[in-house]
């Protein structure tokens, strides 16, 4: 089995939300028109294929220059612990360049994953959260 990764693809919504459910990532996936507008607003999307089926996607906004907001993470739940996730990282900040911060709010799921594939925690974060 060959993992192909690609940064030119946008998947169709319904693929995105499939994607989703099985790597049990917490998203508004019954609101295909949510998902479809978040992925419309998002200018880097690094995807992971096993050939036609969609096994995982990184989604970040970022200026290519100063900082990346690393805003979605997901792999689907069989493909899981085979470095795809750390790919898909990896190619992000290769994108974005040595120039670009890459940050992220981790999921309290994920929050041991991040920092053994080279995140920092940080304390000098705020937030305002979404209503829904």
């Amino acid at each position: 089995m060959e993992i192909i990764y690609k940064t030119t693809v946008r998947p169709k919504t319904e693929m995105i939300i499939d994607l989703y459910n099985s790597s049990r990532i917490s998203r508004p996936t019954t609101d295909h028109d949510r998902i479809a507008k978040m992925y419309a607003n998002s200018n880097l999307i690094v995807t992971a294929w096993n050939e036609e089926n969609l096994v995982g996607i990184s989604r970040s906004l970022t200026d290519f220059c100063y900082c990346c907001y690393l805003s979605d993470l997901a792999v689907s739940e069989e493909y899981k612990h085979r470095g795809i996730g750390k790919k898909l990282i990896e190619l992000t900040k290769e994108t974005i360049g040595d120039q670009a911060m890459l940050l992220l709010l981790a999921a309290p799921a994920a929050i041991d994953y991040y920092p053994k594939v080279g995140f920092q925690k940080v304390d000098n974060g705020y937030i305002i959260k979404r209503v829904e």
